[in-house]
């Protein structure tokens, strides 16, 4: 492609989700990516769609997005490997299982299926589970896809729309309008659309995102003996320990029958490999609540680095002083949850439209407001 409208910097899962947006309202788009679709964080994820609540935004965007995951996966959920498991949050004490009723609550306020189970209802449901458990809160409609999977088919979309992807094509620098090449090559457009990941910040300095390392593990194929998604109730909220180490167990079933075994969150950690001390961590946390994973054969284990924000929301919106220049990053882990979400938002914020939900909490402007340049 020649003469592009847009360029899209980043082929993972919510850059490929913008591309196709922007595509199908009349621009016309070039997608850029080192790797290729799906490559970097979105290869390393969990694919879990799930409604986060930590504030009201947060689930308004989570929302937004999973209505129109309902809407592909309808379509398209055998491409995307999607399994509606649904998500246990599991409460191990009475503490938890308060938070665990407010979740209920607030989820059912706005319309999507979470149930407060008892520790009776919570054994029949989940077998797997440890007994002497407080009980949970089991979020119908969540589910679980593969995210490079997805990224692909985005990308299979753009093409068909009259669109195109470049691979191998590394970013030195931006400007307004403009992006320059590793190779020297300069790619112009009207607009450029910044959703690189942990590489946000290297092309924008005033956009504080940074690598945050977490670790997984995949068990070899076991059918049938786990039926739900399953986390601690701490996801999300264990604090970090002297070692700047948060571990919360979150294990997946996958539709091979595999156990995909998360999470932690670790800070300051540039170096990609597998650290077996914390492997170890995240393992007990999950074994904790899921007694018969210290039975099962751990096939393969990986790290993964989240593109997370200074203050824990996505980044999407204009530029604040960079001219045509847009940005979709920083979504940590829900960047799979909400790509389509984000890719609406996004849409309706460089056509200069009303936007469906409010879009103040994650303009990149609040940065540079934080930091005394309005």
């Amino acid at each position: 492609m020649t003469n592009p409208d847009v360029i899209v910097i980043g082929a993972g899962i919510v850059g490929a989700a913008c591309a196709v947006e922007l595509q199908a309202r009349g621009r016309q788009v070039l997608l850029l990516d080192r790797l290729g679709p799906g490559g970097g964080t979105t290869a390393a994820g969990m694919g879990h769609l799930v409604a986060l609540d930590e504030s009201d935004d947060e689930l308004d965007l989570c929302l937004l997005s999973l209505r129109q995951w309902d809407r592909y996966v309808a379509e398209h959920g055998h491409r995307a490997e999607h399994v509606r498991c649904g998500t246990l949050w599991v409460a191990e004490d009475e503490d938890q299982l308060l938070h665990a009723a407010a979740r209920a609550q607030r989820l059912a306020r706005r319309g999507w299926q979470a149930d407060l189970l008892s520790p009776a209802q919570l054994a029949a449901a989940e077998p797997a589970l440890r007994p002497g458990l407080a009980g949970a809160v089991r979020v119908a409609p969540d589910g679980v896809v593969y995210p490079p999977a997805v990224a692909r088919h985005l990308a299979d979309q753009l093409a068909a729309l009259g669109g195109a992807t470049r691979i191998d094509a590394a970013v030195a620098r931006i400007d307004a309008g403009c992006v320059h090449l590793q190779t020297g090559q300069r790619l112009d457009a009207h607009d450029v659309v910044v959703a690189a990941g942990c590489a946000t910040t290297a092309l924008l300095p005033d956009m504080p995102v940074f690598p945050r390392k977490g670790h997984l593990a995949i068990t070899d194929r076991y059918p049938g003996r786990l039926r739900h998604q399953v986390v601690s109730m701490g996801y999300g909220q264990t604090a970090a320990g002297a070692d700047g180490l948060a571990v919360a167990a979150n294990v997946q079933p996958r539709p091979t029958g595999q156990w995909l075994i998360g999470s932690c969150r670790q800070d300051g950690i540039a170096d990609a490999a597998v650290d077996p001390k914390v492997l170890a961590a995240v393992l007990r946390s999950a074994i904790a609540l899921l007694p018969e994973l210290a039975r099962l054969q751990i096939i393969r284990a990986w790290t993964g680095m989240r593109p997370a924000s200074a203050d824990g929301r996505p980044i999407v919106g204009a530029h604040p002083t960079m001219p045509r220049t847009w940005l979709a990053a920083g979504h940590e882990g829900l960047g799979v949850t909400t790509a389509f979400g984000t890719a609406q938002l996004l849409a309706d914020l460089m056509a200069g439209q009303p936007t469906a939900i409010d879009a103040a909490p994650y303009s990149p402007a609040r940065f540079t407001r934080e930091i005394g340049h309005d």
